[in-house]
């Protein structure tokens, strides 16, 4: 509240002096006759004291009175119009200077609101970083977020003979503890039931066969399954494994996605921005974090004092080719979607944020008529039609695109 009063009252504060400044040009322009009359009253005077000392006679001094007395009548008619005219010339000025307090004051307290953080006090940098320092030091342990969340668990829904199997294949390892194979199998299915907790145990157990051996992709497999057992809390044990992950090899991508995730947890968004900013000119679309890291990235940059504009890169933001599409409406219902759905995201994603051709256009209608997704292509031909209205052989390439994916009405 007190940020409020200070910042209404700076504002006021302006507006004061603006209205100070309106009103002493006003008297500093005031109108000739104001000054005729001050003379003729002094020429009244003097007329007087020549009387008085004889310099004049009473038949002089009466005339003189006479004419002054008529210069001062119409001195004064003067003045009388020009103040009228001067109230009428003033009022736009009023009234403009109205409107410029309304935004000055409106205006700020507006665009506080919407790019500001009302309601919360200022943090210096020093103290953003102790605090964020404090968290780390107090983040919960992975054992202690599992006892906190609730247990992930699929076997009621899994097949019978599948769930048979993997009984099977715990047995073996129990029985095998030194298993790289079945510990790395193990470990898959588990996740595959939704049982992270035992999934990410085994992959512990893997890296401890593999020793030395264990590679980045083993570390950042355990994270992964640790984070997913915290249902997205990225724990002090998590962090560990992830900077083991790194310490192997820096570019493991999904460990720089994990550790921006857990920077953005202990509000270090600065950080995070970093992370994900050189993650995604290295990602595809089809890569499981990119469609995250492009959702969040702009908030992440904001949060960090960053202007930040999505990288403009084939490899990032390519969508399927009409060869691609073609192979695709060939293959099974699943296959077709797993192969096109990635692409057509990241397509999508760069039109709706940068805009593209009209081939990119119909290239995504066509993929969303292979989906199956008849309203989306509907959607996005009809705004095809308002971005190309000028331009003949786009909507032409688009009404074919629509005609194919069965949306042309």
């Amino acid at each position: 509240m007190g940020f409020w009063i200070i910042a209404l009252g700076l504002a006021a504060l302006c507006c004061a002096v603006l209205t100070r400044s309106v009103l002493r040009r006003r008297a500093a322009s005031a109108p000739a006759a104001f000054y005729d009359l001050q003379v003729y009253r002094d020429q009244l005077k003097d007329v007087e004291r020549d009387l008085a000392r004889g310099v004049i006679s009473e038949e002089d001094a009466e005339r003189l009175r006479t004419e002054v007395s008529r210069r001062i009548l119409a001195a004064d008619a003067k003045l009388n119009g020009d103040d009228a005219g001067a109230r009428a010339a003033s009022r736009p000025s009023m009234v403009l200077l109205a409107a410029v307090a309304l935004c000055l004051i409106g205006g700020s307290t507006w665009i506080y609101a919407q790019i500001g953080a009302p309601g919360f006090d200022d943090v210096p940098l020093a103290e953003r970083i102790s605090a964020s320092d404090a968290a780390r030091a107090n983040r919960l342990s992975q054992a202690e977020v599992e006892q906190q969340v609730p247990r992930l668990n699929t076997e009621d829904q899994a097949d019978p003979e599948y769930l048979d199997l993997v009984n099977k294949l715990r047995q073996a390892v129990a029985t095998r503890p030194d298993d790289a194979e079945g510990l790395a199998l193990l470990a898959r299915h588990e996740a595959s039931l939704g049982n992270f907790s035992a999934a990410h145990q085994a992959q512990l157990a893997l890296l401890q066969v593999k020793g030395d051996d264990a590679s980045a992709d083993d570390f950042a497999v355990l994270a992964d399954l640790m984070i997913a057992a915290a249902q997205g809390y990225v724990s002090s044990d998590a962090e560990k494994v992830l900077r083991a992950a790194l310490a192997r090899d820096p570019e493991e991508r999904r460990s720089r996605y994990y550790l921006g995730v857990y920077m953005l947890q202990v509000d270090r968004p600065d950080a995070t921005f970093r992370l994900w900013s050189d993650l995604l000119e290295q990602s595809r679309m089809n890569d499981p974090w990119t469609a995250t890291v492009l959702n969040r990235i702009n908030e992440v940059a904001l949060r960090a004092g960053v202007q930040y504009d999505l990288p403009d890169m084939p490899g990032l933001f390519s969508g399927p080719t009409d060869e691609e599409l073609d192979a695709a409406a060939q293959m099974s219902a699943e296959d077709r979607a797993a192969m096109i759905q990635d692409m057509v995201a990241s397509l999508s994603a760069r039109l709706a944020n940068q805009g593209g051709t009209s081939e990119e256009w119909a290239r995504l209608i066509r993929a969303h008529g292979v989906l199956g997704n008849a309203d989306q292509a509907r959607a996005i031909w009809e705004e095809a039609q308002m971005a190309f209205a000028n331009d003949d052989a786009g909507l032409t390439l688009l009404r074919a695109a629509a005609d194919d994916a069965g949306v042309l009405e």
